[in-house]
């Protein structure tokens, strides 16, 4: 099997696993007051305490949730609570379906909402400024997209954003987090989840800086913060510190290799008349994302699959035929209802890019050449 649908989902990895099997035995309620509650308890603190340090945050800023989508909505949704000062947000044409879904909520319920223009997929700062008014509440912008990879450089919009100090600025770091180095100093909400680096699914987290009061999503009973109602998942919270740690410990390596495989993979497809690459200079090298307009991109991806090879139309998680991301970058309808992402990782292997190209030759002469 080669698989290069990273983007979507990592699989867990096998000392991620152990973690979790050692960390299920705390059978004890980690809000109980006996000892067997106490020792969770133990546990949670010190996967938090190892969380905070990696990503430079404080323990009592991070709320764990089911995932990224949880932790966006909580994000988004949670602001309302600010609707005195204003019911104004911004955001960009290149966020999860789990940003646009809350958005639509939060119109409904009468806020506004702008879409910051994009030069070369990158936010134009200067139309940022013009955006934001006295009813201005929150900003939020991805910092990398899950389609083309392109990444936003939210250091900087979240310098340009503390001039603001009744905006928050919250990022959805999901494809970030295990793949770049992150810099959350200027962020006030970020959301992720572990399972995009090789982590188990059914945990992820949004940092709320001390600074940020949210409404809950889920009330009642006693959880690690306020934010967030419901026994703490120990196995998975100490499953996740630990996919992080890993995910971190040799980054700046595994970034040098997954660049390697990019340029590997660029230069094996640039060859094609037909196939256009989206992803830019700003992507980040795990994503590739490649639009082939005269070929429907489910029926490349299944001829693809006859190899055991395994790609992604879109994000695994939009709907409908057109890419948002890729229709925002390129402003052109065909390639971006024909799109396609390869995404691979620091576990990606230069023989699976070789057989991903071969592969992908195979069908080309197939499904274009012989149309």
């Amino acid at each position: 099997m080669t698989y290069l649908d990273y983007s979507a989902t990592t699989p867990t990895s096998d000392a991620v696993i152990d973690a979790f099997v050692k960390a299920s035995k705390y059978i004890g309620n980690p809000n109980s007051m006996h000892k067997l509650g106490i020792e969770a308890k133990k546990l949670i603190d010190a996967s938090t305490n190892q969380i905070s340090k990696i990503l430079n945050v404080k323990p009592e800023e991070i709320i764990y949730t089911s995932g990224a989508s949880e932790a966006n909505n909580l994000a988004l949704k949670g602001v309302e609570i600010y609707k005195n000062r204003g019911m104004h947000i911004i955001t960009t044409e290149l966020e999860h379906s789990s940003i646009y879904g809350p958005l639509n909520y939060m119109t409904d319920k009468g806020f506004e909402v702008d879409f910051v223009k994009l030069k070369d997929g990158i936010v134009d700062l200067e139309d940022l400024k013009k955006l934001i008014n006295d009813k201005t509440i929150l900003v939020s912008i991805n910092a990398v997209n899950s389609e083309t990879g392109i990444r936003q450089p939210i250091e900087e919009i979240g310098k340009l954003l503390k001039e603001y100090p009744k905006v928050f600025f919250h990022s959805d770091i999901t494809q970030a987090v295990g793949k770049v180095k992150v810099d959350l100093t200027n962020v006030d909400l970020a959301s992720f989840s572990a399972h995009k680096f090789f982590g188990i699914k059914g945990i992820g987290a949004l940092i709320k800086k001390e600074n940020v009061k949210l409404e809950p999503l889920i009330h009642g009973g006693k959880s690690t913060t306020i934010y967030r109602s419901g026994t703490p998942a120990t196995a998975l919270i100490a499953s996740m510190a630990k996919a992080l740690r890993l995910a971190y410990e040799n980054i700046d390596e595994d970034i040098k290799k997954v660049e390697k495989l990019n340029k590997k993979l660029k230069e094996g497809l640039k060859k094609y008349d037909n196939v256009y690459i989206n992803s830019n200079e700003s992507s980040i090298p795990h994503i590739l994302n490649l639009s082939i307009p005269l070929v429907k991109p489910e029926t490349y991806l299944h001829a693809l699959e006859e190899d055991d090879i395994y790609i992604s139309t879109q994000s695994a998680c939009s709907s409908g035929d057109i890419s948002k991301a890729v229709m925002a970058i390129t402003n052109d309808k065909v390639r971006a209802s024909s799109s396609i992402r390869v995404s691979i990782s620091s576990v990606t292997t230069e023989d699976e890019i070789d057989k991903f190209l071969k592969s992908f030759d195979e069908k080309y002469q197939r499904l274009v050449v012989r149309k």
